[in-house]
């Protein structure tokens, strides 16, 4: 049994975070309102200007290098919102320093790569955790709980579409967008928390078979795809993804059919609960017009619920809710499909260790 180091009780929890791009902000924002438990140490980037943007509004010490970071910090826990395909090279240092990790999605491109970053923290005694936000929106919380009360039944089916639009420029917009090795597709990218909802809301999958495609953008990896799914329950369901919407963002929907109720969550991001019944009614329902938020991003607003969790956790208050072996759940499948659609066949899961 791993044993980690002391809950931090008598100091603020410190943070330090590397790649200091599009998604940091949402962590900045997030550790600003836990201000009174956490505080963001220390900010890295090889980008000069991008560094001196995050240092004006953070106050955190700036370093050009994640080496000369870790020499110098004093951050019990790094974050990362570097390109995916740096995951792996970046926890194996961060651990090998004694500091703990967050990972933004996916924790990495590679299945062999997410196994690694798992064993590497777990020799450290080091915490590995995986931000997976948009299960702490109220509405996928809705959810969750109507599956773990039963309220469905034994669920039939299940339909994901992820229908945005990411135009040339924003690949263009740095090299490693689009790429295999740093980025992966629509899937691997875009969709990640989607693909992560197949496992954590329906349950283990037994087999998956997809088709992928670049159908219009400039790029190494899929602008689309298309994903059909086979529960271990039983349930069958699809996944359908695209970043070639016109001309912008349309839907972010899960649709879940059971024997005993039907739910679609829709809107931009999950975000609006379009339907909500069930054969009998329950004190949870009242709560359904006031889960529906509006959202001008993707991302949601789950951010700072996540923090809470993970700043508890390093306070020896609570147990983690996406730690790595959490991640690695959705990584799995995420391989799967692009084997898959590589191998044109059925692949099963789980995958070989």
């Amino acid at each position: 049994m791993r044993r980690y180091s002391p809950g931090i009780l008598d100091r603020k929890v410190r943070f330090a975070l590397v790649g200091c791009g599009r998604i940091a902000a949402n962590h900045f924002g997030a550790l600003e309102k836990h201000a009174d438990r956490a505080e963001l140490v220390a900010i890295c980037d090889i980008d000069p200007a991008a560094l001196e943007a995050a240092a004006k509004r953070t106050g955190a010490r700036p370093y050009s290098s994640l080496d000369d970071m870790l020499d110098h910090t004093n951050a019990d826990i790094v974050i990362l919102t570097t390109p995916s395909g740096l995951h792996a090279e970046q926890t194996i240092k961060i651990a090998a320093s004694g500091k703990h990790v967050m990972t933004e999605k996916p924790m990495a491109t590679r299945w062999k790569d997410g196994l690694s970053m798992i064993k590497v923290c777990d020799d450290a005694n080091v915490r590995l955790f995986v931000v997976k936000q948009n299960r702490r929106n109220a509405t996928l919380q809705l959810v969750k709980q109507a599956i773990e009360q039963n309220r469905f039944g034994r669920i039939y089916m299940v339909n994901i579409n992820v229908f945005w639009t990411r135009p040339q420029e924003y690949y263009d917009s740095a090299a490693w967008r689009g790429t295999w090795e740093f980025d992966g597709g629509a899937l691997m990218n875009q969709a990640s928390h989607y693909v992560d909802l197949l496992d954590w809301l329906i349950g283990p999958i037994e087999s998956l078979q997809a088709y992928t495609g670049t159908l219009a953008r400039n790029i190494e990896v899929e602008d689309s795809a298309v994903v059909s799914v086979r529960w271990r329950s039983g349930a069958l369901g699809s996944m359908n993804v695209t970043m070639l919407t016109f001309p912008r963002n349309l839907e972010g929907s899960i649709t879940i059919l059971g024997e005993k109720g039907t739910v679609r969550l829709g809107g931009v991001a999950v975000n609006e609960i379009q339907h909500w019944e069930f054969d009998t009614p329950h004190e949870s329902d009242a709560k359904v017009q006031e889960a529906s938020y509006e959202t001008t991003s993707v991302y949601g607003f789950g951010h700072p619920l996540y923090y809470d969790n993970v700043i508890n956790v390093l306070r020896g208050e609570a147990e983690p809710e996406t730690d790595g072996r959490e991640g690695l759940k959705s990584l799995e499948v995420l391989i799967a499909a692009y084997l898959s659609s590589r191998d044109g066949k059925r692949v099963a899961l789980p995958l070989d260790y």
